[in-house]
């Protein structure tokens, strides 16, 4: 049920992490009409209310400590001189708010220059507008070494993307689809369930932490990534290179690793209950403390 579409001049009370704020609809949404606050109080969604806070007070689960900067921005277009690590935690709350206007000011005072990243073709600013869209496309487009972490690209296709020491770290990656080159990337703790990485090349990637249930690794190249405690239930990792790739403690459950190169690799402490390894050399493969209750090793070298 969407919320009754208010006037610009009507008051909104919110409740921004346990820090109480009075403004109006239109401080929310002139400034930056595409932002995130914008689209909360344009009247299309529900708004979600905590049920403390009392009917009419909307609740956001954010640091309510800089968001009187944020307020004040959107009202006059200026923020007060503040230290690099409180314009730091700043620029965290307007990227999440979607505030691209307030997100390059602080850049701009703090004098940040574009990285040394020429063969990049798109900014981080850039990737924020797109994924605002319906529909979202990276297919064929070089993003190496962009900080991509936290934003949500769920269902983005990246088909032979250049992703090359980008981070995704913590960002929401549900059913995404990877070409071919992303090396020495971080997926550090991001939500890669059923994610599709079908022949890509993730060599010394980090996904440490990582949900990649039922993700599709089939045929990858993972030599030296790092999987410690990542979460690989019921994933497809069919003729995968593992090849000294480090996956302590990792879920493993019911994951098909058949005919999958594990030289090196340390699967200690590892969840392999019900996994499928028929047709794997075992014989050069740490596996103290693994479970392996149900496997199926039909084949496999030990």
């Amino acid at each position: 049920m969407q919320s009754p579409e208010p006037s610009s001049s009507s008051p909104v009370l919110l409740n921004i992490g346990g820090k109480k704020y009075a403004t109006t609809v239109e401080t929310l949404t002139q400034r930056e009409p595409d932002s995130m606050l914008a689209a909360m109080f344009s009247g299309r969604h529900t708004l979600p209310q905590h049920p403390t806070t009392g009917k009419g007070m909307v609740f956001v689960d954010r640091d309510g400590k800089h968001f009187r900067h944020v307020l004040n921005w959107l009202r006059d277009g200026a923020i007060p001189v503040l230290s690099e690590s409180d314009y730091q935690q700043l620029l965290r709350e307007a990227e999440y708010y979607q505030l691209l206007g307030l997100a390059d000011y602080i850049n701009e005072r703090l004098g940040w220059k574009k990285a040394d990243n020429s063969e990049a073709e798109l900014t981080r600013k850039d990737v924020i507008k797109c994924i605002q869209a319906q529909r979202v496309r990276f297919r064929g487009v070089n993003l190496s070494g962009l900080d991509l972490s936290k934003l949500d690209l769920s269902e983005v296709d990246f088909s032979y993307a250049c992703i090359k020491n980008t981070d995704f770290s913590c960002a929401n990656l549900y059913k995404a689809k990877f070409g071919v080159e992303a090396l020495s990337s971080s997926f550090q703790n991001a939500n890669l369930r059923e994610c599709e990485f079908v022949g890509a090349n993730l060599q010394e990637s980090i996904l440490d932490g990582a949900n990649l249930r039922s993700a599709n690794l089939q045929d990858a190249s993972l030599t030296r990534c790092s999987f410690i405690e990542t979460d690989l239930h019921s994933a497809h990792l069919q003729t995968a290179n593992l090849t000294q790739a480090n996956l302590r403690g990792a879920n493993l459950e019911a994951a098909n690793l058949k005919g999958a190169k594990l030289s090196g690799t340390n699967l200690q402490d590892a969840n392999l209950q019900r996994a499928y390894l028929r047709e794997v050399d075992l014989r050069d493969t740490q596996l103290t403390g693994a479970k392996l209750g149900g496997a199926n090793l039909l084949g496999a070298i030990r």
